[in-house]
């Protein structure tokens, strides 16, 4: 037994042995350092680059300090050995600038097990660039990239570009690629973050979106993320099966983006059974689009539960599919998206004629052969809208691609327009329109959020719901607190 006992002492002892702890401290370190106390600490991230770190290893950067350049760390760790990058002492978070040297400030190639918290993080160059990121986490031909979280970052002053056709630019970019190995991410996590005055996106993703070869990205949540002043699209997921969306803020958005330019806050493509459930999406003012959340094509089995919406130009929702390109490898349809449970309240204001010369802004529009969707028990409140030129439309069905929505169910949903809003179903396809209470009367001067649902909590078609207390509650805690990110990264 004491053989045994010694045994797993010196495993144990052996184990920490092989785990590293480096300091980084622009003020107060050097790069001859071995980096392994608070007192022989790193200077640069230059030197951080040079060193292929360990599982269990962790890269401690000082409080209040400064770095330029891009950080690109190298080695993986293992599962229950990840290697981490944090903050130690106290003061601000430490700061890395990356200039606009390199396409993103924080760089994740090819590695895997890895943690980052507790950054600043900036990526201005002199001018706007094409592909400017603020952190780029990348696999390509690597095969299932596993567990990367980026949690408690400030992402601010990335200068992108604001066309999407020219390239854009984002906060955060998560991408698979490679055609020698099947590659994709499984655990990806980006948690608590904190993204604005970004060019043109927040979060956004990149990677396999063919049918034909589907091998999906798995485990990817979204949580707890605030985004503001951020014109394009707010979180992107691309590529995976089972992503969830939840407790995101978006808000103050800008109207910066070109002529015809699109966006909308959250919204899936190429991804099935997607969850996007108890987020709050405001102020979105994109040129076109600019709803708050979006079912976009090559999508199958989307729920949007229990969310927020309010005051974006574009409208509360979209639901799309290109029908000319619906067959294709990459479009095999939008199919089954389910609306259920949220509460919209003004969206479709947008001031100015859109495009297409109208002032298009329906609060839900359906458009290309989307198949099976079903909206229910959904809040919508419509005010008198400022100019009255502004369209007043609630449903509003199109024929992207020369082809209309197939069965499209619009049924126990409650809508208080102040004036006449329209529903236009033109040619869709067995579209049903059942048991929804449309009327004028209410007090469209309340825009709290939470008082408008304490005056249907007696509705009929609420009283006693489960499912409409768990959208009371959420937004009764968004009224509260504002946003969602965990009290320590706040």
């Amino acid at each position: 037994m004491k053989t045994l006992a010694l045994f797993i002492s010196l495993f144990f002892v052996s184990h920490l042995a092989f785990c590293t702890t480096y300091y980084v401290d622009a003020n107060n370190g050097k790069d001859k350092n071995n980096g392994t106390s608070k007192k022989s600490a790193w200077k640069t991230i230059w030197k951080v680059n040079q060193q292929t770190f360990q599982p269990g290893d962790q890269i401690l950067f000082a409080a209040g300090t400064t770095y330029e350049g891009q950080l690109m760390p190298k080695g993986s760790g293992k599962k229950g050995k990840v290697i981490s990058i944090d903050r130690y002492g106290k003061g601000d978070h430490p700061q890395i600038n990356g200039l606009g040297y390199k396409e993103s400030t924080l760089y994740l190639y090819n590695v895997e097990y890895w943690e980052v918290r507790n950054l600043k993080i900036t990526n201005k160059g002199v001018k706007p660039a094409a592909k400017r990121r603020g952190v780029v986490v990348r696999a390509e031909n690597f095969g299932d990239c596993h567990h990367i979280v980026l949690e408690g970052l400030e992402i601010f002053d990335v200068n992108g570009l604001l066309e999407k056709k020219k390239g854009g630019g984002s906060a955060i970019l998560w991408q698979n690629m490679g055609n020698e190995v099947k590659t994709r991410f499984i655990d990806l996590q980006i948690l608590n973050n904190y993204m604005h005055h970004c060019e043109r996106n927040a979060i956004n993703s990149k990677g396999n979106i063919k049918r034909t070869a589907w091998y999906p990205s798995l485990e990817v949540v979204v949580r707890g993320n605030l985004i503001e002043n951020i014109p394009g699209d707010g979180i992107v997921p691309l590529g995976c099966d089972g992503a969830l969306i939840e407790y995101n803020v978006i808000r103050k958005g800008i109207d910066s983006m070109p002529k015809g330019d699109a966006a909308a806050g959250i919204w899936p493509w190429s991804s099935d059974n997607t969850l996007v459930q108890f987020n709050s999406v405001s102020d979105h003012r994109a040129k076109w689009d600019g709803q708050g959340y979006d079912s976009d094509f090559n999508c199958n089995n989307t729920t949007f539960q229990y969310n927020l919406s309010y005051d974006n130009w574009g409208g509360f929702i979209l639901i799309c599919n290109n029908g000319f390109k619906l067959g294709q490898p990459m479009n095999q349809g939008t199919k089954n998206t389910e609306v259920k449970y949220n509460l919209s309240i003004n969206d479709g204001i947008r001031p100015y004629k859109a495009h297409n010369k109208r002032f298009f802004a329906p609060t839900f529009h359906i458009t290309g052969p989307v198949e099976n969707t079903n909206i229910h028990h959904n809040i919508v409140v419509i005010p008198d809208k400022e100019n009255p030129e502004m369209e007043n439309h609630v449903v509003e069905f199109q024929d992207w691609g020369k082809k209309y929505p197939v069965q499209t169910l619009f049924e126990k949903n409650v809508v208080r327009n102040q004036s006449e809003a329209k529903i236009l179903p033109r040619g869709a396809i067995e579209f049903e329109r059942k048991e929804n209470d449309i009327q004028k009367d209410f007090n469209y001067e309340e825009r709290n959020p939470q008082k408008i649902l304490d005056s249907l909590k007696d509705h009929p078609l609420f009283e006693n719901d489960e499912e409409f207390m768990k959208l009371y509650h959420f937004v009764e805690r968004t009224v509260k607190n504002g946003d969602f990110r965990d009290k320590k990264y706040q």
